[in-house]
């Protein structure tokens, strides 16, 4: 839409994994050929896509659009559009960020969570991203939003840090692919032993070992295998004033060390109610869950009798 609107002056645009011939590739072909001005940045080093990533850069250098090759000595795996629209006279900015890859394919077989809005605080510091990203600035923190490698493994520590101070208070709802990081999960087993609930959604690896007596006694982990891929990073932290919050990153040192990644808290009452609801109905699944046991094997979790399936 953006892209046909003659009231859009530019589109900004971090890609991943690239599809040759995908709507959103035509799009931005169109925007920058009709004189827009389309800011995309193609990370090349994306695993098994390098070869589509290189063609459609190539291509939309050709219809003028500013590409963007990496940053060196990180990948960008951030998920975000920033489009910048005049509107009664004045500018307007509104933002796209979300979990998962801007690839019609996957799309149609992964689970993920986008968010968009407006606001002036989350578009604001999107510019600043997209500075970054282009050189023209060097400030690697944001004000609003959170960037790795600086930002991110400080706040999940420290939301994490301020569950563990509410003892049998705190709650922690984690959904990832991957959970690997050392700190992260030392400071999860600190939670445990002060009494924090957790329960942690991991489709893929977990190096975290649930149920061990004086140590995860109160950590569940669950993977749910169903017909779509689970690919959301999202968390909820009950006594965070956000408390939601969704991320392009897993708790894995090459996301949070080694990677431009974005976590983003989710402030608005509706989009904050709306995620808890999917966490919490998702950590009550008894038809497509597994949980992990204390020595790394998984069982099927069961049906209760007389209980429905959920």
């Amino acid at each position: 839409s953006a892209s046909k609107d003659p009231n859009v002056l530019s589109i900004r645009m971090s890609l991943y994994r690239v599809e040759k011939n995908s709507a959103i590739i035509q799009s931005l072909l169109e925007a920058a050929n009709d004189g827009k001005q389309v800011t995309v940045m193609v990370e090349l080093k994306a695993r098994f896509d390098e070869e589509n990533n290189l063609i459609c850069a190539k291509a939309l250098e050709k219809a003028g659009a500013h590409v963007i090759y990496g940053i060196k000595g990180f990948k960008v795996h951030a998920k975000a559009t920033l489009v910048t629209r005049r509107k009664n006279g004045t500018l307007k900015q509104y933002a796209h960020l979300g979990t998962g890859n801007y690839n019609p394919s996957t799309a149609k077989i992964y689970t993920d969570m986008s968010y968009m809005t407006s606001k002036d605080e989350i578009t604001n510091d999107l510019t600043r991203f997209f500075h970054f990203l282009t050189g023209f600035s060097k400030k690697g923190k944001l004000n609003e939003l959170y960037m790795a490698p600086a930002q991110i493994k400080p706040k999940i520590l420290s939301l994490i840090h301020n569950e563990t101070r509410q003892g049998d208070k705190g709650e922690i709802i984690a959904k990832i692919n991957s959970l690997v990081d050392e700190d992260v999960i030392r400071a999860l087993y600190n939670a445990s032993q002060a009494g924090v609930q957790i329960d942690l959604i991991v489709r893929g690896i977990c190096r975290l070992k649930p149920n061990i007596a004086g140590v995860s006694e109160n950590i569940r982990v669950i993977s749910i295998l169903g017909k779509y891929l689970e690919h959301p990073r999202t968390f909820y932290f009950k006594n965070d004033d956000a408390q939601v919050y969704i991320s392009s990153a897993d708790w894995m040192p090459r996301n949070l060390v080694r990677r431009i990644e974005l976590l983003t808290a989710i402030k608005d009452d509706f989009s904050r109610e709306k995620i808890i609801q999917i966490l919490k109905l998702q950590c009550s699944d008894n038809s497509l869950s597994h949980e992990l046991q204390s020595d790394g094997s998984y069982i099927k979790v069961k049906q209760q009798d007389g209980q429905r399936s959920i």
